[in-house]
C-alpha cells in the first residue's frame, strides 16, 4: 500500500508545532502501525532528516506507551486495541492518515508524538497503593474474597494508564483512570483500610494536575484499549461520598 501521512511535528514543549505531510510507500497489510512509522523513519534518516519521535516499549498491547491520536481517535480506529497492535490491514491503499499526540492540558508535548504523562504517575503516588502492614505473604486462598469483588478488582486492574481516556474526553478528565485504580484497591480487603484517604487524595491530585471534570460523554470508555467501563466512575463517586460522611 501507498499512504499519505500528516504527522504532528514539534521540536520541543515551547516550540510551535504543525502537521507535516509524508509518503509511506510499499507498506504491507501485515505491518503494525508502529512498524509503518519505522519504515517512514528509515526513509527520513536516509535523507538526513529528523525521524518522527513517538513512544513505544513492549509493542504487545500491554504497557500503553504507544498511545497516539489517529484520524482524530485516541488509540486509533480499532476498538479495544492499542496503536502497537493496530495493523495496516485496517487501512486501504491511497488512504490519508492524520497522526497526532494525545491532546490534553495535563499532557504537555515533549517532541512530535511524545507527551509527558507524568501527571498520571502523580495521581498514583498520591494514594494509589496499599501502605498498611498486611503481614507475610499468605497462601492464595487464605484471604477469602467474594468472586464478584475479585472479578471487579481484576477488571479495574486491566487499566494500563495509556492516557487515551484523557485525550478522548472533551474535558480532558482522568476520571476513568483514577476510578479504575480506586476501584481495584477498594474492592479488596487489603485496600479497604485506606479507602477513604485514598479516594480523597487521588481526586484532589487529579484536579491539581489540571485534569477536567467528568461530563458523562462516555468517550473515555469508547477509546479505552482495555474496555474499562464507566461504571467504575460511579464506584469512585460512591467511595468519595462514603469518605466524606465518615
Amino acid at each position: 500500500m501507498n499512504l499519505t501521512l500528516y504527522v504532528w511535528r514539534q521540536k520541543g514543549p515551547k516550540e510551535k508545532g504543525t502537521l507535516v505531510r509524508y509518503d509511506a510507500r510499499d507498506i504491507t497489510p501485515d505491518m503494525s502501525f508502529l512498524e509503518m512509522l519505522d519504515v517512514v523513519n528509515e526513509e527520513l534518516i536516509k535523507k538526513g532528516d529528523d525521524p518522527i519521535a513517538f513512544d513505544h516499549d513492549c509493542r504487545e498491547g500491554i504497557c500503553g506507551m504507544c498511545a497516539q491520536v489517529v484520524n482524530g481517535i485516541a488509540q486509533g480506529p480499532q476498538a479495544k486495541t492499542t496503536i502497537c497492535q493496530l495493523h495496516m490491514r485496517h487501512f486501504k491503499n491511497g488512504d490519508t492518515i492524520y497522526i497526532e499526540p494525545l491532546r490534553a492540558r495535563a499532557f504537555p508535548v515533549i517532541r512530535d508524538l511524545v507527551v509527558d504523562r507524568g501527571s498520571l504517575d502523580k495521581i498514583i503516588q498520591s494514594g494509589g497503593y496499599v501502605s498498611v502492614h498486611t503481614g507475610g505473604v499468605p497462601d492464595g486462598n487464605a484471604i477469602l474474597v467474594p468472586k464478584a469483588d475479585a472479578d471487579t478488582a481484576m477488571d479495574a486492574a486491566e487499566c494500563i494508564g495509556c492516557g487515551a481516556c484523557v485525550a478522548a474526553c472533551p474535558n480532558g478528565s482522568a476520571m476513568l483512570f483514577t476510578a479504575a485504580k480506586v476501584t481495584q484497591l477498594a474492592s479488596l480487603p487489603q485496600g479497604q483500610v485506606e479507602a477513604g484517604r485514598r479516594v480523597c487524595m487521588m481526586t484532589e491530585e487529579m484536579l491539581t494536575e489540571g485534569f477536567g471534570n467528568c461530563g458523562n460523554h462516555y468517550e473515555c470508555q469508547a477509546a479505552c484499549p482495555k474496555g474499562i467501563k464507566v461504571r467504575f466512575i460511579a464506584k469512585l463517586n460512591r467511595e468519595f461520598i462514603k469518605a466524606q460522611t465518615k
